[in-house]
């Protein structure tokens, strides 16, 4: 059983839960469509720090109150007519929290029940596995405001997609629809709302019965493929299997092999 610190009792914008080697984060502004204020950016710092540091975890599942995921940026915190040097909000904001996003060792599932645009978009797509209700779609609308994709969107979107589709979506602002975006390749299912719950729940609850530091390497090292070069891949591979062949989960995985069982996996 996991114990939440106590520093997280007041949090104002996010729900924060650990159970069972399972964290749960909630974006919760229903009413703003989970937009991040600058309270938000803080309290998401401040969990994801947490979770970083929490090797007990095997599982985060990232999702949003109410009827959307994330709207992105609460454009209610700008001044009309306001110019401003974004590239420090987004270096103190949402890259520095990118960047421990990315530094969870435990897969991390986005669950999106409902729109997600702008930055809420991208930061779904920097999760490692990202499901979404059939009714939920995904907008890249930086472009509506004279803006370019962030939040790591012009990296993970050509990917994902294509550079085509990618530069299409993002220029022209259109919305894409949680079964256009599983046939493009952008995200992994769409459920039907109405089991949305229970799937999610099904999904984070294999995955921290699996391998957990098998899936921390998966997931790295498929990052790792787009900057390595064909021998140093290998080379990594090699060095990553060899860890994995004397882990604890790996002579469990081939003993319930050969006594025809389900595996009992410590994940480390």
């Amino acid at each position: 059983m996991n114990q939440m610190p106590d520093k997280f009792n007041d949090l104002k914008t996010i729900q924060y839960d650990k159970s069972n080697h399972i964290a749960t984060v909630t974006l919760n502004r229903p009413d703003k469509l989970n937009a991040f204020s600058a309270t938000m950016h803080d309290e998401f710092f401040a969990v994801l720090t947490d979770l970083v540091n929490d090797s007990d975890i095997r599982c985060v599942l990232l999702t949003g109150a109410g009827r959307g995921f994330c709207a992105g940026q609460d454009l209610g915190e700008r001044k009309s007519g306001e110019k401003m040097d974004l590239g420090d909000k987004l270096e103190n904001g949402y890259n520095k929290n990118l960047r421990l996003l990315k530094s969870i060792q435990a897969p991390v599932v986005c669950a999106v029940n409902g729109v997600a645009a702008g930055a809420g978009a991208n930061i779904a797509l920097n999760c490692d596995i990202v499901v979404a209700k059939k009714s939920a779609k995904f907008i890249q609308s930086f472009s509506n405001i004279g803006l370019i994709p962030d939040c790591n969107g012009t990296w993970v979107l050509p990917k994902l997609i294509g550079l085509a589709k990618a530069k299409a979506i993002a220029m022209l602002g259109t919305p894409v629809m949680a079964e256009e975006a599983v046939s493009w390749g952008m995200i992994y299912r769409a459920i039907d709302d109405e089991t949305f719950t229970q799937e999610v729940g099904n999904l984070i609850e294999t995955l921290a019965n699996r391998p957990t530091r098998a899936l921390s390497f998966i997931k790295n090292i498929f990052d790792e493929s787009y900057s390595n070069r064909f021998g140093e891949h290998l080379d990594r591979e090699r060095d990553v299997q060899r860890v994995c062949g004397l882990s604890d989960d790996f002579a469990e995985g081939v003993a319930a092999f050969n006594e025809k069982r389900k595996p009992v996996f410590k994940g480390h």
